[in-house]
């Protein structure tokens, strides 16, 4: 192993904004206080309960992905498993995301940055 995991840091117009609505998505903290970094307009963090950190920073001219049309990439994206995959979809639209595809046992979504992530249904055993 070379090192570990600091957070995973997305591009977007609004940090603050982005940071809450995946703290609904997600549970955690916004913003809490950490000597790694400093928190304001340009940047904005959300603690995630299992000790994780997504870290969202503020770009002038940022261009969100067009998912999923390559001459745009998705550059990565988030699997978040769910036990209600329609439940899910119905919070994740009303906190802003966009509905932009329908596969056997997931969806994908587009954040308000226009960052693409997915909801992952409950595996369900075959008999």
């Amino acid at each position: 192993m070379i090192g570990k995991l600091q957070c995973v840091v997305m591009d977007c117009h609004y940090p603050a904004g982005l940071a809450h609505f995946y703290a609904k998505l997600l549970g955690g903290e916004v913003d809490r206080p950490d000597p790694r970094w400093s928190l304001d307009e340009e940047w904005s963090t959300v603690h995630l309960p299992d000790g994780m950190v997504l870290a969202f920073q503020r770009v002038e001219d940022y261009r969100p992905p067009m998912w999923p049309d390559p001459a745009h990439p998705q550059q990565f994206h988030l699997d978040i498993d769910v036990e209600d995959l329609d439940a899910a979809e119905e919070r994740v639209l009303a906190m802003g995301a966009e509905l932009k595809d329908r596969e056997r046992g997931w969806r994908v979504y587009l954040d308000p940055a226009g960052h693409p992530f997915c909801l992952l249904g409950a595996v369900r055993s075959v008999e």
